[in-house]
C-alpha cells in the first residue's frame, strides 16, 4: 500500500499539466506557396492561459518595416476570457528571378504572472515566393513578348436585355394604339369600315331598318371622306373605281334610302334588310381586295 502511494505521488510530481501556464497554443498559417511580390500573408496565433496569467501586448512585433523585403501592416489582439487571438498581416516586397524560399521571422510572446514573466516562442514560418515574370523574356519582332492578364468575367446581361425588349415592345404597342386613336393610319381604317358595319348589322333586324341604313351610310361617307349621295356616285367611282362593279346595288341602296326616309308609310320587309346586308358584304369583299 505504501509503495502504491509513493508511485501515485511520483506520477503527480512528474506531471506539469496542472501548473502549465499555457493550456493551448497554436499558430495558424495559410498555404506556404504561390505568393508573388506585393502579396499579403496573414498569420493567426491562438493562446489560452490560466486565469492568473495575462498577455503583454508590448512583446508583440511592432507595425512597420521588419527587414528590407518584409512589412508588418496590421497587428490585432482579441481577448475572450483567457483566450488570446493575435492576428498579424505581413506583406512581402521581393521580386525573385526564380522561385525562392523566404521565412517569416519567429518571435517571443511574453506572459505575466504577477511579477513573473513567462515566454512563449512563436516559430519562424517558411514559404515560397514566385517571380512575376520569366527569367529570360521571349522577344518578338515588335519587341518584348508580353502576356496579358486574364480578362475579368463579363456580368450576365440577359435580364437587362429581356427588360429592354419588353419595354420597347410595350412602347411600340402604346405608340401604335395612340396613332390609331389619332387617325395616323387612315388606310387601315378605310379597310375595316364595312367590317365594322357588318358587325353592327349582325345585331339588327328588319325592325331596325332605320338604324341599319344609317350604319351603311356612315361607312360609305367615311370611305368617301364626305357625305355621299346618289348624284355624286360618279365622283365616288373616280376616287374608288373598284366599287363601280356594284353600281347597281349602290343605286338601289340610295333609292331605297330616299324612299324610306322621305316617303310616308313605307314598311321594311325581310327581303329589303337581306339585300342591305348583301350590299355591305360585297363592299367588305372589295375592301379586303377579294373581289
Amino acid at each position: 500500500m505504501r509503495i502504491l502511494l509513493i508511485m501515485v505521488l511520483s506520477l503527480l510530481g512528474c506531471s506539469g499539466s496542472i501548473d502549465e501556464p499555457v493550456s493551448y497554443f497554436n499558430v495558424e498559417t495559410p498555404r506556404p506557396f504561390g505568393y508573388v511580390n506585393g502579396d499579403e500573408i496573414p498569420q493567426r496565433i491562438v493562446i489560452e492561459t490560466r486565469s492568473d496569467i495575462s498577455l503583454q501586448p508590448g512583446s508583440l512585433p511592432a507595425k512597420g518595416r521588419i527587414n528590407r523585403w518584409l512589412n508588418l501592416n496590421q497587428v490585432t489582439v482579441k481577448q475572450t476570457g483567457q483566450r488570446y487571438q493575435i492576428d498579424l498581416l505581413y506583406q512581402v516586397f521581393y521580386a525573385p528571378l526564380e522561385v525562392k524560399s523566404l521565412t517569416l521571422p519567429g518571435f517571443t510572446v511574453q506572459l505575466s504572472q504577477g511579477e513573473k514573466n513567462i515566454n512563449q516562442s512563436v516559430p519562424a514560418w517558411t514559404f515560397t515566393l514566385s517571380p512575376l515574370r520569366e527569367l529570360v523574356a521571349r522577344q518578338s519582332e515588335q519587341g518584348e513578348y508580353m502576356r496579358p492578364d486574364v480578362p475579368p468575367p463579363l456580368l450576365a446581361n440577359t435580364q437587362a436585355l429581356y427588360g429592354l425588349s419588353a419595354s420597347l415592345t410595350v412602347a411600340a404597342l402604346i405608340a401604335t394604339y395612340l396613332g390609331y386613336l389619332y387617325g395616323c393610319f387612315p388606310n387601315r381604317l378605310r379597310r375595316t369600315l364595312f367590317k365594322r358595319a357588318l358587325r353592327k348589322l349582325a345585331g339588327l333586324s328588319k325592325a331596325d331598318m332605320e338604324q341599319a341604313l344609317t350604319v351603311v351610310h356612315h361607312a360609305l361617307n367615311s370611305l368617301n371622306g364626305q357625305p355621299l349621295f346618289l348624284n355624286r356616285l360618279g365622283e365616288f367611282y373616280r376616287r374608288n373605281p373598284e366599287y363601280l362593279q356594284i353600281n347597281a346595288q349602290l343605286g338601289w341602296f340610295f333609292t331605297y334610302s330616299n324612299r324610306y326616309f322621305f316617303s310616308d308609310g313605307m314598311i321594311a320587309i325581310a327581303q329589303d334588310f337581306q339585300q342591305l346586308k348583301d350590299l355591305c358584304e360585297q363592299c367588305r369583299k372589295i375592301e379586303r381586295g377579294s373581289r
